[in-house]
């Protein structure tokens, strides 16, 4: 299983259009908020057969779309979240706790348009927390627009890639 993780693409969306041709096929879109009312279109650019996953970020004021969400991926239960509810801004602390005691294998957030990733083995299971950064806007060092790979193995291990344009 093949699933593209983007987030924080503020209807520019050239990359992201660029992005989906070049990591086809995928089983699934993940998109972390902020497409502000590009939804529509993205759902368009995806194969009739991919699953397709959006949350509302803040920047989309009239979305229809789910603040955050609790799926299966595999056998990994995720929490997709734009992230701003849990101050990401200052740090991924808040969620983590959050995602911990909620019982989530990953968490997936955007928001502060710096990839990010860590693999936390403190608790009784480990927790995997993501930011695949902006395709658009970028504010890492360097600013080089990213997103993400996440491949379900056949033993049903998950393994992530970062990918910069």
């Amino acid at each position: 299983m093949k699933i593209l993780i983007v987030s924080d693409t503020h209807r520019k969306d050239e990359n992201l259009k660029w992005v989906i041709r070049k990591t086809k096929p995928f089983d699934m879109l993940i998109h972390l908020g902020d497409a502000e009312g590009s939804e529509y279109e993205i759902m368009k650019w995806v194969d009739k057969d991919c699953d397709l996953e959006m949350i509302m970020g803040n920047n989309d004021f009239f979305s229809q779309l789910e603040r955050e969400k609790e799926i299966m991926i595999g056998k990994y239960k995720v929490l997709l979240t734009h992230g701003h509810y849990y101050n990401v801004s200052t740090g991924p602390a808040y969620l983590k706790q959050e995602a911990r005691e909620r019982g989530f294998d990953i968490v997936m957030f955007g928001h502060t348009h710096r990839p990010y990733f860590d693999i936390d083995k403190s608790g009784e299971k480990e927790l995997i927390t993501l930011n695949p950064g902006s395709l658009s806007y970028p504010r890492q060092e360097g600013h080089r627009p990213s997103y993400m790979l996440m491949k379900i193995d056949d033993n049903g291990e998950a393994r992530f890639e970062q990918h910069y344009l």
